[in-house]
């Protein structure tokens, strides 16, 4: 591969990550680690720099092999809790008992929880950390005013008047991709009419490193179990408007309010960090790629949180996107040839949608108070309770362990 050059007015490299997300991090470690001699540039409008509030990511086991095998796990891993369970419960408006219906226990491999907690705290420096030992370019700040292919180089336009060019550019930002807009990729979007309220609560009994998924007329809410035992990470999905006035509480009243939500699961609550509330919807590229470009995360993709499998999607096609170019790389092929680039976007374009189908039918099922559906749907849930196969399918398919070679813990 050839270094990255320069001159006044245009860089080139091998390959331009726009977004300095997890993602895009992930894809520019796995990249510069398998591939000898390879010029990676992440660009992004912001400079990068470690996260400060306290959110934490539900890790698959599948992505914790992946972050393994390209060496940041290890940075991790201290600051991990592992899920040993699941409790899901489905609660009507005003009901006071929460019976369990389903409990997930179960390994992606014997010792291998499921899935861990991970603080952004300890991700975002990992990452970051790998990134630059690897010797990737940080292009930041900096803002992206086009972008253009024409057969066999790729083009960023900045606002500065400078260009970036690469073999292959891979857009890593956001659900709201202004490179995704440029290469002129159209997205199906459905809005929910929830939002999402995320915070750290404190609570008096310990987790035993066990997940609560309490299904509610408005939408599920979940408590993740975080390191020590008396912290959880929260996320509750409610109606828009409610939701804002959830977010606008004094601790005090919201941790009163969750408490009701959550009966004597954990005990006594308090709200340990900053409350955020964003909109919830449903964004599915049409394409994963154009020529010379690729979208990953939630560039591609974003899901309702029902399942927490964003991040977890997202990591899946760094998996598959940087096995194939490396494999590209070794054939000598060109990294963003239109064969390489229709692989990418057949393998992950299909998975993803399915995911989507699966948490928006979830979400449907689920947010809602009718004594039918809610009859027929705690039957499903408690049949599913007694067949253990069953459960251990859902269990593997939740690990993400199967595909590609990283999230099999296998180097490329």
């Amino acid at each position: 591969m050839k270094r990255a050059q320069s001159n006044e007015k245009t860089s080139s490299f091998d390959i331009l990550i726009v977004g300095a997300g997890p993602v895009g991090l992930s894809l520019a470690v796995a990249l510069a680690r398998s591939i000898s001699g390879i010029s990676i540039a992440i660009v992004d409008r912001r400079m990068p720099s470690p996260p400060k509030d306290m959110r934490a990511s539900a890790i698959a086991a599948g992505a914790v092999r992946l972050f393994d095998t390209i060496g940041v796990w290890a940075d991790m891993a201290p600051q991990a809790n592992p899920i040993v369970a699941m409790k899901i419960t489905d609660s009507g408006q005003g009901d006071i008992s929460r019976p369990v219906l389903l409990r997930f226990d179960g390994e992606a491999a014997p010792g291998e929880p499921f899935a861990q907690m991970v603080p952004n705290r300890a991700s975002g420096p990992a990452l970051l950390n790998a990134a630059q030992d690897a010797g990737i370019d940080f292009i930041a700040p900096v803002q992206i005013v086009g972008f253009e292919a024409d057969g066999a180089k790729a083009k960023l336009l900045l606002a500065d008047g400078k260009h970036l060019c690469a073999d292959l550019v891979v857009a890593a930002d956001g659900g709201r991709s202004a490179l995704r807009g440029y290469a002129g990729i159209d997205t199906f979007n459905l809005d929910y009419g929830q939002s999402g309220l995320v915070t750290t609560i404190g609570h008096t009994l310990n987790h035993e490193n066990v997940a609560y998924e309490h299904f509610r007329p408005a939408g599920p809410f979940a408590s993740l179990p975080l390191k020590g035992g008396k912290q959880s990470s929260l996320v509750w999905s409610e109606s828009t408007e409610r939701a804002k006035a959830l977010g606008e509480m004094a601790h005090g009243a919201l941790a009163a309010e969750i408490e009701s939500v959550m009966g004597a699961s954990l005990g006594h609550v308090t709200i340990e960090d900053e409350v955020q509330v964003f909109p919830l919807t449903l964004r599915i590229a049409k394409r994963f790629a154009a020529p010379r470009l690729a979208l990953i995360g939630d560039a591609a993709h974003v899901i309702h949180p029902i399942a927490g499998q964003g991040l977890n999607l997202g990591l899946k096609d760094v998996a598959a996107l940087a096995e194939m170019v490396v494999d590209a790389v070794r054939l000598g092929r060109d990294i963003g040839s239109s064969d390489v680039l229709e692989r990418y976007d057949w393998a992950r374009r299909f998975d993803a949608a399915l995911m989507a189908l699966a948490t928006d039918g979830l979400n449907r099922m689920f947010s809602n108070d009718l004594a039918p559906v809610r009859a027929l749907r705690d039957f499903g849930l408690s049949t599913v309770d007694r067949i253990d196969g069953l459960k251990s399918a859902f269990i593997g398919h939740a690990a993400g362990t199967q595909g590609a070679k990283l999230l099999k813990g296998i180097a490329l």
